[in-house]
């Protein structure tokens, strides 16, 4: 009995211990960037990884159009319950076929319709404002909003579902490259198949009454429509709505709300700028709401948002899979061979960026990312080729509306509570929050 106890404690402290190593790792690689070579390999428990970060190399994985290079088979299985095989993950023909019938619905045209939800759900926030940063904030808002029109309240409840799913995945996320680890009964495990499945139905439940009335045309019934025209079968429609509504909230929240913290906090830390870019913001929309064209219009801003992401980009990593033999420059990659590309690095490469590329300059974007970096297409806080983020005028939309409005009402500085620790979780977000002392 006394041996048995022991052994469990060690057993614990082995796991403990390796899933540290494995956190330590991820934060490593992502985070410090000078400390990398360009290529190099390693493994995540059986999961083979090869790091390319060459320039040229970078270029012709990330625009390779070759069905045969895809998102790694490992994300299928350790997020499905998150993510399914909607567009973030799925790959081949079936990931073609989802492209095509989402894209058209989240072109600059069809966004310039949600500008008014997206100012409506900021104003909501702004008007109430007790902190200037709340984890639960508005973007959430913004797409459940944007995607779910007037079934807003059923859309708000299946994205606090999503968030909670999403937070039982960053503790499975630990034991990426353990295998059979997905499948066992554990707490989290549990907690995130019966959350799946609430999910599952509660979206269901939506599109069947989306199926039999007539709804206004958001983002969710725009979508539906794009469905329905591609001939998919019933099942097939239910996997379709289900998992790219989920894919929406993942990329659509999670990613604009860490964006918009980052970007507030440097110009908290950055006051001429913050002033800089109020001034021009007021300017343009003279104290009232803005509309689609002021959007347009806010270049201190964009400047300022663009060099938020190279400094924080929301998704560290681009990797895929060979799905066969490949070749990327001289280098040749086997089939079932996983790929990373860290983008910090990139972000940050003083010979792209030049001397300062650690520092805080929006004024390398005056005009624009081609007169910021030798090479355009190393700037991917959306991706880049042709997995580039679909909703990427969204999402810029979004943070220009949002911070657009914090700016017009709020003036604000670091707290003195505030500690600087960016960490990797599903994104790379502030380990401590951000703490700002406002004014109004």
């Amino acid at each position: 009995m006394e041996v048995e106890f022991d052994t469990k404690i060690l057993l614990s402290f082995v796991f403990i211990v390796f899933f540290g190593v494995v956190m330590r790792l991820y934060n490593v690689l992502v985070l410090q960037p000078k400390r990398l070579r360009k290529v190099f390999v390693f493994s995540l428990g059986n999961t083979q990884i090869l790091n390319l970060n060459q320039p040229d190399v970078v270029k012709e994985i990330t625009t390779c159009v070759s069905l045969d290079l895809g998102k790694p088979s490992y994300q299928q299985k350790d997020r499905g319950p998150l993510l399914g095989q909607g567009i973030l993950t799925s790959n081949g023909a079936f990931w073609s076929r989802q492209r095509k019938i989402l894209a058209p619905e989240l072109y600059m045209e069809k966004v310039k319709g949600m500008v008014n939800l997206i100012t409506e759900s900021t104003l909501i926030l702004i008007n109430s404002w007790k902190r200037v940063i709340e984890k639960d904030g508005t973007s959430a808002d913004v797409i459940s909003r944007a995607c779910f029109g007037s079934n807003y309240s059923r859309g708000e409840k299946i994205f606090l579902k999503l968030r909670h799913l999403q937070e039982a995945m960053s503790k499975k996320s630990l034991a990426t490259g353990i295998p059979e680890m997905r499948y066992l009964p554990t707490k989290s495990n549990r907690e995130a198949w019966a959350l799946e499945k609430e999910i599952r139905n509660l979206i269901l439940q939506v599109v069947k009454e989306r199926q039999e009335g007539t709804y206004e045309k958001d983002l969710l019934q725009m979508i539906l429509e794009g469905a329905k025209n591609s001939n998919l079968s019933r099942e097939a429609m239910d996997r379709f709505m289900v998992d790219n509504s989920k894919n929406i909230y993942l990329a659509g929240y999670e990613t604009s709300a860490v964006s918009a913290t980052w970007c507030l906090m440097l110009l908290a830390a950055n006051p001429e700028w913050q002033d800089r870019v109020r001034a021009q913001v007021l300017e343009i929309c003279g104290g009232g709401m803005p509309d689609s064209d002021m959007v347009r219009k806010m270049k201190l801003l964009n400047m300022v948002i663009h060099e938020a992401l190279r400094l924080y980009p929301p998704v560290p990593v681009i990797s895929r899979e060979a799905f066969k033999d490949m070749k990327f420059g001289n280098i040749k990659v086997p089939r079932e061979v996983n790929i990373w590309t860290m983008v910090l690095p990139l972000h940050t490469d003083p010979e792209i960026w030049g001397s300062d590329s650690y520092k805080f300059n929006p004024e390398r974007y005056a005009n624009g990312i081609s007169g910021a970096c030798k090479n355009p297409f190393l700037y991917m806080p959306f991706g880049v080729g042709p997995r580039v983020c679909l909703g990427q005028n969204l999402a810029m939309v979004e943070l220009k509306i949002v911070i657009g409005l914090v700016l017009s009402n709020y003036c604000f500085s670091i707290s003195p509570k505030y500690i600087h620790s960016p960490t990797l979780r599903l994104v790379i977000e502030p380990q401590h929050g951000v703490n700002l002392l406002a004014l109004v």
